[in-house]
């Protein structure tokens, strides 16, 4: 088993590094926040550190989940940074939704270093991550997404090289743009249930069946009709996440009608209050709009 790292335990990296550790991996973890880290290290065992640094030291793999571009330079290349602890020839796996211009920025500096870097975002939430069922999309050398694909797979049921390094980022923002579509179009087929008088639940019992069914149908309409969002990927986390998709699309030359149609509609959420609730929260909109 290897030692390794865990960098950033949030809703989705705090059980992705129990995983880790139960698998019978020697962890280190770090958190800004170190009462989070003392809390995995009591009830996980493994290892915390006050620094990336330290935590990166020994370590053959180094995992981080954290927020943004800043925050994923910070723990790589900032004071204390994990970079400046890593050996040559570790691997650095990212599992942070970023852009992909940081995500090359980075790279080129962890060759600069003999050090590998491969960008992994996950997609799944946090029950995805809490149950090992997350998908991830990787990019970056081959020969080092081989070396961690083995461990990735203990929390994950699909990893996948996707190409060079930058092309898991650029998939994760095809998830993401895929999903605001279908969330507000559930959301709309939803509320024009409730203003057609029908019972949602019966709706979607048949629909689901067919070309309508999804994972954001099965796994969040009950919730929505509930209206009940306290819980899932928040709202402030997926602008952040479109903001990254559109502001690629400006450079690339794609075009994103729904989708900056929708990151407006989370505009309007995140007006309405709901900055920390789940993105299905868009239904709450329609329903203001009453």
């Amino acid at each position: 088993m290897a030692k390794v790292a865990f960098l950033g335990l949030g809703v989705m990296g705090y059980p992705m590094a129990g995983h880790l550790q139960a698998a019978g991996h020697d962890v280190t973890v770090f958190n800004r926040t170190a009462a989070k880290a003392e809390a995995w290290v009591a009830e996980h065992g493994g290892a915390m550190a006050l620094t990336p640094e330290e935590a990166a030291k020994g370590a053959s793999l180094v995992f981080a989940c954290v927020g943004n571009d800043d925050d994923l330079r910070m723990v790589c290349t900032g004071e204390g940074g994990a970079f400046q602890g890593m050996e040559n020839g570790a691997i650095f796996v990212d599992h942070t939704t970023v852009s992909a211009k940081v995500t090359t920025e980075l790279y080129a500096v962890g060759q600069d270093k003999g050090i590998a870097f491969v960008d992994a975002p996950i997609s799944g939430g946090q029950a995805g991550a809490e149950n090992a069922v997350l998908s991830i999309m990787c990019g970056g050398d081959q020969t080092a997404y081989d070396a961690a694909e083995p461990v990735m797979q203990i929390y994950s049921k699909m990893c996948r090289r996707i190409g060079d390094s930058g092309a898991g980022q650029m998939t994760k923002m095809c998830n993401q743009i895929a999903i605001a579509g279908l969330v507000q179009g559930l959301s709309e087929a939803l509320h024009f249930a409730e203003k057609a008088g029908l019972d949602g639940r019966s709706v979607v019992e048949v629909i689901s069946q067919g070309a309508a069914g999804s994972w954001q149908m099965a796994n969040r309409y009950e919730t929505m009709l509930d209206d009940h969002f306290e819980h899932g990927f928040a709202v402030d986390w997926m602008r952040k996440d479109l903001g990254i998709c559109l502001d690629t699309a400006n450079e690339t030359g794609a075009s994103l009608p729904v989708t900056a149609l929708v990151d407006q509609f989370y505009k309007d959420v995140q007006k309405l209050g709901g900055g920390r609730w789940d993105t299905s929260a868009l239904i709450k909109r329609l329903r203001a709009l009453d």
